[in-house]
């Protein structure tokens, strides 16, 4: 029999031991039995066996398993195909990998008596295996089963059980190499998903129906976010549900719907956990149970209502969800009462999905607060709504560089002036960041009020340049401010390092302004220089910032070129007489954008201007005496007469007489009196005053101070201006 006997090589990398100092078949902390085979015969030619000493340290688990004393880390004994698959050894007791040997007896002790043939745990099988070094690949489902399994599967017929399976069933994981596997496709695509949903979603698509015939997912209503403590009783709302279509009930177990229907909701949308309650200290646990676990039988009629019914034995396992601070919902795996039962080990994989999903839950809950403060922070920067100054139309875009980008250096503004003009500003700090969207408020703020000043702009460039040199040496930008004068149809620019902007004519010509460039803000030191043009009405002009006209394709001067031609033919769209509406306009000129050209935030402002006709105006100079306000009535007068609006007139006059009486008394030169008709009635007063007039309540002895009051209560709006010269005082009244 001795020159029969097959040789046996010894797979373990331990230092050999003699025979009389291997324990006789100890019992493995992990629940695992190593069995210590029979010393070969005497006279034999085998190399001795080679047990794993028994104080070897056992191979980690998977994190979040519970354990156990005396059994492995799910309660039952752990398969020694686990650490064969992963590394790609053979399984133990010499048979091949995805095969099962015979149960253990009961009393915990491996067998004693070995049969002929045999070899020991760590012994190598007699038939060929694969390369162990060599790296196997993790597919996303399930491998086919092969050998006596790929039987099974052909017969129709679940190995363990002997029960049929409907075709197309998937089959249940039966080998540790298997769960690792799944394990690991599962993770990766629920580590894809970058929100909320899509992590969820990543969940439930990666274990239905590989692992569980239906999920259930709760998540805390509200979700707390990085390290704040939530307020209040935990309440757990069903985030969402997947299951494995099917048309009918199975043994009166009721799956739930991917999207709850009034006929199959049955399940508690919101659930409220009860302090000291089954689900809570289910869910302070940590670990994944069996739905038939004593715990989890108290728990699940609190979580998903007493209406459900849960399959019985082990179809159900029950896993909190928890993330870096505290358990942030639950997971529900169901298993039909058609299909095979959860496995010890399957508490395992629960436990990992449920780590893996909880993290990412918690990371997506931090990254929309974050963008969300990036949002929130991008628009309190820009102007919520444009202003509706008299003479111009106004539209506006802004995109920001990336989605994971939000805020940015970028900024656009328009401000009305008095005189009816508008100041037209956009501007951009280098960078996009949250430091260059605060340094953009900063210097937009400060622009705002510098042309409440009416500081001429290139004035305003230059309080700009010292701004940015006290908020650091690198603070750069560049920006453009122009004024637009609808009454004169002049518009003045200034500009500072800022791509020049293009006028776009009514005939459809569109041309690139001649402006200095001048140098950016935060150089120092530079002269600024303004230049005042024409600005026809029925012309638009376009302001823009450079993420519009360069990128890594092109440079500056081929994209504002390629610019003025996208104007020029959306111009020829609407013919030469109608300009191109502003909306529709911004809207194409971002189409020139290809899928490289987004390399920087855009802000884009749009002018349309209207002006104001002559015969609509009518203006003054009153000498400062006595005869001043009554010679201010009469000239009013015979304006609204003009224009067809003696309804008017009585109103008018009054105020008129207040403001210009307030005017005279204190100037020394000459005041201005200036109307002007749109769509509403605009008056204004100029005098060489810079004291502002303040609306104030008169005491019923006093003889005055009750002007401002009668021009509050009468005019639809009402306001003073100061000016570099002095200050406007105007007022509003409508008109038919």
């Amino acid at each position: 029999m001795d020159s029969t006997r097959v040789t046996e090589h010894p797979t373990s990398h331990e230092r050999r031991q003699p025979s009389a100092a291997r324990p006789t078949a100890p019992a493995d902390p992990r629940g695992a039995l190593l069995r210590t085979p029979e010393p070969p015969a005497q006279g034999s030619t085998g190399l001795p066996a080679q047990g794993r000493p028994a104080e070897a340290p056992a191979p980690p688990g998977i994190p979040g398993a519970p354990a156990s004393d005396g059994q492995g880390p799910t309660g039952s004994p752990t398969p020694s195909g686990a650490l064969a698959a992963a590394t790609g050894t053979p399984a133990a007791s010499g048979t091949p990998a995805g095969s099962q040997g015979p149960p253990a007896p009961s009393g915990g002790h491996g067998p004693t008596d070995a049969p002929a043939g045999s070899g020991s745990e760590h012994s190598q099988p007699s038939v060929t295996e694969p390369d162990p070094h060599r790296p196997r690949p993790a597919p996303e489902t399930i491998p086919a089963q092969s050998g006596a399994e790929a039987a099974a599967v052909q017969s129709g017929k679940e190995r363990r059980t002997g029960q049929g399976t409907a075709p197309g069933t998937p089959m249940p994981m039966r080998r540790d190499g298997d769960r690792l596997r799944f394990v690991g496709a599962a993770t990766r695509r629920i580590a894809r998903g970058i929100d909320l949903d899509e992590i969820v979603m990543g969940l439930c698509r990666a274990t239905v129906p590989t692992f569980s015939d239906a999920i259930l997912v709760y998540l805390r209503d509200p979700l707390p976010v990085g390290d704040e403590r939530p307020t209040g009783p935990v309440v757990l709302r069903l985030r969402r549900t997947d299951r494995i279509p099917e048309d009918r009930d199975t043994e009166g177990f009721l799956l739930p719907a991917l999207q709850p229907e009034p006929d199959l909701g049955i399940t508690a949308e919101l659930c409220t956990v009860r302090p000291g309650g089954a689900l809570n200290e289910v869910l302070r646990g940590v670990r994944p149970v069996f739905a038939d676990a004593p715990a989890a039988r108290a728990a699940l009629p609190e979580l998903i209502g007493e209406d459900l019914t849960v399959p019985g034995g082990q179809r159900a396992i029950l896993a909190p969800l928890r993330g870096r601070r505290r358990v942030i919902g639950a997971a529900l795996f169901l298993r039909r009462p058609d299909r095979p039962a959860f496995e010890t080990d399957d508490l395992l994989v629960a436990a990992q999905l449920a780590t893996h999903s909880a993290l990412g839950i918690d990371k997506a809950v931090l990254y929309g607060r974050e963008a969300y403060i990036a949002d929130e922070l991008q628009r309190t920067m820009l102007p919520e709504t444009l202003p509706r100054p008299t003479g111009v139309r106004l539209a506006s875009r802004y995109l920001p560089a990336a989605e994971t980008a939000r805020v940015g250096g970028d900024w656009y503004d328009a401000i009305p002036l008095p005189g009816s003009r508008v100041a037209l500003v956009v501007g951009d700090v280098m960078g996009h960041s949250m430091t260059s969207a605060a340094i953009m408020g900063q210097l937009r703020t400060t622009a705002q009020t510098l042309a409440g000043l009416d500081l001429p702009p290139q004035e305003v460039l230059h309080h700009l340049d010292e701004q940015a040199q006290r908020l650091g040496t690198d603070r750069m930008a560049t920006c453009l401010y122009a004024v637009y004068d609808p009454v004169a149809h002049r518009i003045t620019i200034a500009n500072a390092g800022h791509p020049p902007p293009v006028l776009l004519h009514l005939g459809g010509r569109a041309e690139v302004l001649r402006v200095p460039p001048g140098a950016p803000i935060g150089v120092g030191g530079v002269d600024f220089e303004a230049v005042e043009l024409d600005a026809p009405a029925g012309a638009t002009l376009l302001l823009y910032t450079d993420g519009l006209v360069e990128s890594r394709l092109r440079d500056v001067w081929t994209g504002i070129e390629q610019l003025r031609e996208k104007l020029a033919a959306t111009a020829q769209l609407t013919g030469a007489d109608h300009p191109p509406p502003l909306e529709a306009l911004c809207d194409e000129v971002l189409d020139m954008l290809g899928p490289g050209d987004r390399d920087d935030d855009i802000a884009l402002l749009a002018a349309r201007f209207d002006g104001i006709a002559p015969s609509d105006v009518a203006f003054w100079h009153l000498d400062p005496e006595d005869a001043a306000p009554g010679r201010a009535r009469r000239l009013a007068r015979k304006a609204l007469s003009r224009w067809g609006l003696e309804e008017l007139t009585d109103s008018l006059e009054l105020l008129v007489s207040e403001v210009v009486t307030n005017a005279v008394r204190y100037t020394s030169r000459p005041v201005t009196l200036r109307l002007l008709r749109t769509d509403v009635l605009r008056c204004e007063v100029g005098d060489d005053v810079p004291q502002l007039p303040r609306l104030r309540q008169a005491r019923a002895t006093d003889e005055g101070g009750r002007g401002l009051y009668l021009v509050n209560k009468l005019a639809r709006r009402w306001g003073a201006t100061r000016l570099s010269t002095g200050k406007v005082v105007w007022f509003e009244l409508n008109h038919g």
